[in-house]
């Protein structure tokens, strides 16, 4: 028996816009990540790949409503694509706090320390609060980072570069996961 249809789940079919390869997001000159700015430094390439991630992220919930957001990959996950918007938000200012900054969390607690995921939950205003709070910590995050001229500079308890070369992989990571949560809502393949 299926076990879509024994948990009452439609069958969901892949489906992509690419012409070219059935297996990707879209066309390869179509993807909008793509800006085809040549980097020639360690910070250019690195804040280039940063941003692609973040993009990434961005994509992957193009189109989607509050419940496709909300929806739970599979048990016992809480992962959800809401989850992720919300976790990286916390990861960004993460990344602050590995720099030194005082920076609270914005949704785990001591008592939830999975509250970026647990609070992922089919309501608009969420998504949204969600939104608004990833692209603020990115953009914060993004100064403070342009404050420093040399990514060798030791910030709080790690070095400039390593910090973000650690948020340029949970980035990397999620995006994986961002694929396949994506598939299973609604077919759209990767990229």
């Amino acid at each position: 028996m299926d076990s879509r249809k024994h948990n009452n789940e439609a069958a969901v079919s892949r489906w992509t816009p690419s012409t070219i390869y059935p297996d990707m997001w879209v066309d390869p000159a179509d993807d909008p990540r793509e800006t085809r700015a040549e980097t020639v430094d360690e910070r250019g390439t690195l804040l280039e790949s940063l941003r692609h991630f973040r993009f990434t992220i961005e994509m992957k919930c193009v189109g989607l409503d509050a419940e496709q957001m909300a929806r739970r990959s599979v048990p016992p996950s809480t992962m959800s694509l809401l989850g992720l918007v919300r976790h990286m938000a916390e990861d960004e200012r993460h990344f602050r706090r590995l720099a030194g900054e005082d920076s609270p969390r914005i949704y785990r607690t001591v008592e939830d320390r999975d509250g970026d995921w647990n609070g992922a939950i089919a309501d608009p205003a969420i998504v949204e609060d969600a939104w608004r709070q990833w692209r603020a910590e990115s953009e914060v995050t993004d100064r403070f980072v342009a404050r420093f001229a040399d990514l060798g500079t030791r910030t709080g308890e790690a070095i400039l570069r390593e910090i973000l070369v650690m948020q340029i992989t949970e980035y990397a990571r999620h995006c994986g996961h961002a694929d396949l949560l994506r598939e299973r809502i609604d077919g759209r393949v990767g990229q």
